[in-house]
C-alpha cells in the first residue's frame, strides 16, 4: 500500500498525466509550441480532468476509487482560478490516481487510463 498523501500522489501525476499528453500530442504532428499549448490544455484543465474521472469512474477498481479519494479529498488551501472547487478536487483526485498508479508500476493499467482519458476528450470534441 502506498503511503503517500493525496497531494503527494497527485502532484506526481500530475507530471506523469502532463508529459503522456505532450507525447500524445507530437503524435498528431503538432509542431509549434503553441498550438501543443493550447490543445494540451484541453486534456489536462481541471474542468477536463473532472468530466474523466466521472467518465472512468464505473470502471475503477475498488482500490483504484480509494487512491481518487485520496486525492479528491485533500483539503489543500489552493484555489482554483478557472474550474469549480469540486472540479478542482475531482482533479486532484484523478491525478492521485494516475501517481499511485505510477508510483506501484503497474503502468499497464496507467496507460490504459490515460488512452481512455485522450479518446475521450478526443470523442467529445471531436479532436484527431
Amino acid at each position: 500500500m502506498i503511503q503517500e498523501n493525496g497531494l503527494t500522489l497527485a502532484y506526481i501525476g500530475d507530471a506523469i498525466y502532463e508529459l503522456k499528453i505532450r507525447e500524445y500530442l507530437l503524435t498528431q504532428n503538432y509542431t509549434k509550441v503553441n498550438d501543443l499549448h493550447k490543445h494540451a490544455i484541453k486534456y489536462t484543465s481541471a474542468i477536463s480532468q473532472a468530466q474523466i474521472i466521472d467518465y472512468l469512474m464505473p470502471n475503477l477498481t475498488e482500490e483504484e476509487i480509494e487512491y481518487y479519494k485520496r486525492g479528491r479529498n485533500t483539503g489543500g488551501t489552493h484555489k482554483p482560478k478557472n474550474a469549480s472547487l469540486n472540479d478542482y478536487r475531482k482533479a486532484t483526485g484523478f491525478e492521485a490516481l494516475i501517481g499511485y498508479l505510477y508510483l506501484i508500476k503497474n503502468l499497464d493499467r496507467m496507460d490504459e487510463l490515460i488512452n481512455k482519458s485522450i479518446n475521450y476528450i478526443n470523442s467529445k470534441n471531436d479532436y484527431n
